[in-house]
C-alpha cells in the first residue's frame, strides 16, 4: 500500500517595529494575531513567482503599514504528525516605523523576558533560572559548554545575538510550554508567553538576526523617523540590544563615522533645553560600526 505525504507550506511574517508612544523609552514590538499567541501567518498561494513581494503586499494590505527593510529568516519545518503530515513555514522579518497604532502590538520582551538586560530585576530572575540550568546540564559537558556560551557564564560575556540559542536551551530543559512538557514551574513568570507551532522559535531567530544587524549595518535607522534626537537614537539601539549603551562613546561612534548629520531642528517635547534634531546620512551607511558602546553587564554566576 503506497502511502503519501503531505506537505503544507505557509508564509510567516515577523513584523518588528518601534512603539515611542507610550513611555520615555520605545518598547520594541511585533505584530502578532489572536491575544498573542501567533505572528501574522498565511498558506503560500500558488503562482506567486516573488515570495518577499508577496509578503510585502500581504501585511501591508493586512496591517496598513507601509514596510522598510525586508529579509527572509529562515525555513522551519514541523514533524510529521501520524499522517505523514507536515508544515513547511517560510520565515520573513519586516520593519516598520513607528506609529501611534503600534501600541496594540506586543512587547517582543513579553515573549523573552530574560533577553531585557536592561533592567536589574531581569537580572534577579536569570541568576536562579541560570543555576537550575546549570544543575540540570550536570554531567553532560557539552550541553554545560553550550549553557555557558549562551548565558555568559564560566568566563564567558553575555552576547545578545544568541537568542535563539538561549531559547533553545530553555526548551530542551524542558521549561518552555511550547516543550510539551513542564519540568518545573519555578520560573513560570520569568519564561515569557507561548506561542502557537514554532512561532516563538521563529521570533527568537528574528531577534538574533536584527542584533547582529545593529551592530555593523545601519539597520538601527530603520526603525526611527526622518527626524531623532541623539538620545532617541542611542534608546532605540538599547531597546533592539536589550542592554545599556555608553552615552559617551556611543555618541562619539556615531559622530565619528559620520552616520548622521545636523538639521536645523530642534526636538520642543523634551523638559529644559530643547535637543538638537539629525538625520540619517545614507553615504556613510557602509561603515557603520555600533558594536563597541555597550555597558557591562553584572555576572550571573
Amino acid at each position: 500500500m503506497n502511502e503519501t505525504a503531505h506537505c503544507r507550506t505557509e508564509l510567516v511574517a515577523v513584523v518588528l517595529g518601534l512603539d515611542t508612544a507610550v513611555t520615555k523609552e520605545p518598547q520594541l514590538r511585533v505584530l502578532t494575531t489572536g491575544e498573542g499567541n501567533g505572528l501574522p501567518s498565511g498558506p503560500l498561494q500558488a503562482g506567486q513567482a516573488s515570495l518577499q513581494r508577496s509578503l510585502r503586499h500581504w501585511v501591508e494590505n493586512l496591517t496598513g503599514f507601509r514596510l522598510g527593510y525586508t529579509e527572509q529568516l529562515y525555513t522551519f519545518a514541523d514533524a510529521a504528525d501520524d499522517f505523514g503530515n507536515r508544515a513547511v513555514r517560510i520565515s520573513y522579518m519586516a520593519l516598520a516605523r513607528s506609529s501611534p497604532e503600534m501600541s496594540s502590538w506586543q512587547s517582543v520582551y513579553r515573549y523573552f523576558p530574560w533577553e531585557d538586560r536592561r533592567s536589574d530585576m531581569t537580572h534577579a530572575s536569570l541568576i536562579p533560572l541560570v543555576s537550575y540550568m546549570k544543575s540540570w546540564m550536570s554531567g553532560n559537558g557539552k550541553r554545560l559548554s553550550r549553557c555557558s556560551v549562551a548565558f555568559g557564564l564560566d568566563g564567558h560575556e553575555w552576547n545578545d545575538e544568541l537568542v535563539l540559542d538561549r531559547y533553545e536551551l530553555l526548551w530542551e530543559a524542558g521549561l518552555l510550554h511550547e516543550a510539551g512538557v513542564c519540568e518545573t514551574t519555578l520560573f513560570e513568570d520569568s519564561l515569557g508567553h507561548a506561542m502557537k507551532h514554532d512561532h516563538r522559535r521563529i521570533l527568537a531567530t528574528a531577534l538574533s538576526r536584527i542584533r547582529a544587524k545593529i551592530r555593523y549595518t545601519p539597520a538601527v535607522f530603520d526603525f526611527l523617523p526622518q527626524h531623532f534626537t541623539l538620545l532617541q537614537l542611542q534608546q532605540a539601539m538599547e531597546t533592539l540590544a536589550g542592554r545599556r549603551m555608553h552615552k559617551q562613546n556611543f555618541r562619539r561612534l556615531v559622530q565619528h563615522q559620520s552616520l548622521v548629520e545636523e538639521t536645523d531642528l530642534f526636538d520642543p517635547s523634551g523638559q529644559g533645553r530643547p535637543a538638537r534634531l539629525y538625520r540619517f546620512c545614507e553615504a556613510s551607511s557602509q561603515n557603520c560600526y555600533l558594536a563597541g558602546a555597550k555597558l557591562p553587564l553584572p555576572p550571573l554566576a
